[in-house]
């Protein structure tokens, strides 16, 4: 009874050998080895350079990129040192109180002192060196507004005009995104060489045309924010609906094109860049809805419409109102204007396709294309009839607009479908097909083919 008491009454009664051990046991679970604190201090200073560099390291790029007179590649070595320096320094130092301008005066640092090395074998870097380190002799901090504008011109100089759009958008990606070579050689189903060749070009035009590192003034903001919007556009929609390959999607793509749409929103609030953001946000809060679990295509009529992100619309449709209320209205604006119609519509039928047509129709006039063309006669169908539809998609294709466009032809199809005319319905679900790339659309497609077909058996 005195060794059940003993015992506390709540561990199990055992012998006295195994009791010692455990007493062992337990007191080594205590004691800490000596510079414990040391050590777990160092891991938390570790994890919070990989915060840091998660968070920091495109800012800090763009910043080394303005302080090292453009030069790309001497910057990106200099971001690598400066983290690497964080690593080595700030377990023992402790987290500086402006991580991100430590990082800046650090590679800036080491930059000047590569090209000091450099220039023993090639003597005009030890002029660039001297320029650039203007008597620094120890890291020092850096304006936080400055290195927030540099963010921006950096954005600004990877979608200059004088580059090749495909060039654009990798050095956008690379450079302003982070993504590796490899990760945006995937995304468009291009080789990582490829990619890094448009890459290195792009760098070597900035350079050798003196493409300059700043924001765009009044006169030529417009022109050039147009060029930055496409960019960021084209990434959106290469991740909403990919133009071929396996999958719908690539929401890795998507989403850094809407993070580059807030980065624009921020440093610039102008209405297209409010207007873009909302048209991105809008189209992706549809995303869960727009395929199947086993990952074929739900179109936009027969989707779950509880399943749209409510939190998205909500967002988008607040920058649309910020954005038409301006009275600067512009296509970015009326596209996402149009996809918050959808958004407001519990249902299909209830969608007001009189509002929609009315802004197709001021988008056609302020922007006209074959595709908005497109998507009028589609809204149009949908208020007036297939047989009006038909008869806007056919002056389009009589005039070779999109002749080798597959949506314009399954949009025919689809109407013709709807209005029993299976002979042109079939015919049009082909063409779509042989033009189709995307995996899921050719499925939709041959599964739309394969209803006819059965439909036709059935009525014979």
């Amino acid at each position: 009874m005195e060794a059940e008491t003993g015992n506390g009454g709540g561990r199990p009664r055992g012998s006295a050998a195994s009791d010692g051990v455990r007493g062992t046991v337990e007191a080594q679970e205590v004691r800490e080895p000596e510079g414990a604190d040391e050590i777990r201090q160092a891991e938390r200073i570790r994890e919070r350079v990989e915060e840091v560099y998660r968070a920091e390291s495109r800012r800090v790029l763009a910043t080394l990129i303005r302080l090292l007179g453009g030069d790309f590649d001497l910057a990106e070595e200099a971001l690598h040192d400066a983290f690497a320096a964080a690593l080595d320094r700030w377990p023992h130092d402790g987290l500086p109180s402006n991580p991100r301008a430590w990082l800046v005066s650090a590679g800036r640092f080491r930059a000047i002192d590569v090209l000091r090395r450099r220039a023993r074998f090639d003597a005009s870097l030890a002029h660039v060196a001297d320029r650039l380190g203007d008597g620094v002799t120890e890291p020092e901090p850096y304006d936080d507004e400055a290195i927030v504008d540099d963010r921006l011109r950096l954005v600004f100089t990877c979608c200059h005009p004088a580059l090749p759009a495909h060039a654009r958008v990798a050095l956008t990606l690379r450079e302003v995104c982070g993504l590796t070579t490899e990760e945006i050689a995937r995304a468009f189903l291009t080789g990582a060489p490829t990619v890094a060749q448009r890459i290195v070009r792009a760098k070597t035009k900035i350079r050798d045309a003196g493409i300059p590192y700043r924001v765009p003034g009044p006169a030529e903001l417009p022109e050039r924010l147009g060029t930055v919007l496409q960019v960021v556009y084209l990434v959106f929609n290469e991740g909403y609906s990919a133009s071929s390959g396996e999958s719908l999607t690539r929401p890795d793509l998507s989403g850094e094109a809407i993070r580059l749409g807030r980065l624009l929103v921020e440093l610039l609030p102008e209405p297209e860049v409010q207007g873009l953001l909302a048209l991105m946000l809008l189209h992706e809060s549809r995303r869960a809805a727009r395929t199947s679990e086993d990952g074929e295509i739900v179109l936009l009529e027969d989707q779950d419409r509880s399943r749209w992100d409510r939190g998205l619309i909500a967002e988008g449709r607040a920058l649309v109102e910020r954005a038409l209320s301006s009275g600067r209205i512009g296509p970015y604006a009326l596209q996402a204007a149009i996809s918050a119609v959808h958004a407001e519509s519990p249902d299909a039928e209830s969608t007001d396709w009189s509002q929609i047509v009315g802004l197709y129709d001021v988008l056609a006039r302020i922007a006209p294309s074959p595709v908005v063309g497109l998507n009028r006669a589609v809204a149009v169908a949908m208020r007036d009839g297939p047989a009006a539809g038909i008869a806007l998609i056919d002056a389009i294709l009589d005039r070779g607009d999109l002749a080798d466009y597959h949506l314009a032809h399954s949009a025919r199809a689809e109407l013709c479908r709807r209005l029993g005319r299976t002979a042109e319905a079939r015919a049009a679900y082909r063409r779509a097909l042989e033009l189709a790339r995307q995996e899921p659309e050719r499925r939709l497609l041959e599964r739309r083919l394969a209803e006819l077909a059965s439909g036709a058996a059935r009525a014979g």
